[in-house]
C-alpha cells in the first residue's frame, strides 16, 4: 500500500513540474488559434532581419522580424496569409510555425487576439486578406502602393475591414542604429541595391509595433523570442 500512495505521490509531482514548465514557456495543449489571431515571428532571414529587430521594440522587448494573420482554408484547416519576399501568400500554419525555432526546438512565435471590441472586424478582415494573395512584396517599404510588405499587409486589411479607419498606428520609420545613429548597413546595402533613397522618416509600421498595440491581447508563446532584461533594441 506504502508503494502504491508513493507512485501516486511521484506521478502528482511530475505532472506538476510538467506543467510548470509549459507555463513557464507559454506552452498550452488546450489553446486553440482563432482565425484572425496574428502571428508574431522572430524569422531568422540573416542580416535585413537582423536590421528590422534592431530598429523596432516587440511585446516586452521581444525580437519580431515577421508576423502573419491566422486563418482557415476551404478544409478547415488553419493557415496563415502572411507578406514574404514572394509575395502575398497562404502558408500551412505548421510550416510558419517551424520556419524558425530556438534551441529546444520551440517555433520562435507569439500570438495576438483582438480584443473583443475589435473581433467584428475579423472575417472581413480575412475577407480582404485573401483578395490581395497574389501581390508582390514591397520591398521599398512605402505605403500605399499595390505591393504589401508583412505588417504593411495586417494594416491594410484591417484599415480596409474598418471602413478605411485605421486600427494599427502608422509611425515615421528609421533604419538608424539606436546605438550609433547611422544607417544600419544592411539598410544601406538593400536600398542601393533597388537604386532608390533610403525612406527615413516616411511613415510605416512594423511587427513590434503592431505586437504592442492596444487593441490586441498576447494569448500565447510558443518559444522565448524575448530579450533578456537589461537589452535593447
Amino acid at each position: 500500500m506504502r508503494h502504491i500512495l508513493l507512485c501516486i505521490l511521484l506521478l502528482i509531482i511530475s505532472t506538476l513540474v510538467i506543467s510548470c514548465e509549459q507555463s513557464r514557456f507559454g506552452q498550452s495543449h488546450s489553446f486553440q488559434f482563432q482565425p484572425g489571431d496574428l502571428l508574431f515571428q522572430d524569422l531568422d532571414c540573416g542580416p535585413l532581419c537582423d536590421a528590422i529587430e534592431k530598429v523596432t521594440t516587440g511585446y516586452q522587448g521581444a525580437n519580431f522580424s515577421h508576423v502573419g494573420i491566422v486563418a482557415k482554408d476551404d478544409t478547415g484547416n488553419l493557415i496563415v496569409i502572411e507578406a514574404v519576399s514572394t509575395g502575398v501568400e497562404v502558408t500551412e500554419l505548421q510550416t510558419f510555425l517551424n520556419r524558425s525555432v530556438e534551441a529546444g526546438g520551440r517555433p520562435k512565435v507569439v500570438a495576438g487576439r483582438l480584443k473583443k471590441s475589435y473581433r467584428h472586424l475579423i472575417p472581413e478582415v480575412l475577407e480582404e486578406a485573401f483578395a490581395l494573395e497574389g501581390k508582390p512584396y514591397d520591398k521599398l517599404f512605402i505605403i500605399d502602393s499595390d505591393a504589401y510588405y508583412c505588417s504593411e499587409l495586417i494594416y491594410e486589411i484591417f484599415l480596409r475591414a474598418n471602413n478605411n479607419s485605421p486600427v494599427f498606428t502608422l509611425q515615421p520609420m528609421t533604419f538608424k542604429d539606436p546605438d550609433t545613429g547611422a544607417t544600419l548597413p544592411a539598410w544601406e546595402e538593400h536600398f542601393s541595391g533597388l537604386s532608390v533613397s533610403i525612406p527615413e522618416g516616411q511613415p510605416g509600421i512594423n511587427p513590434g509595433g503592431i505586437s504592442r498595440s492596444a487593441v490586441l491581447t498576447i494569448v500565447y508563446k510558443y518559444g522565448t523570442p524575448i530579450k533578456e532584461p537589461g537589452t535593447r533594441n
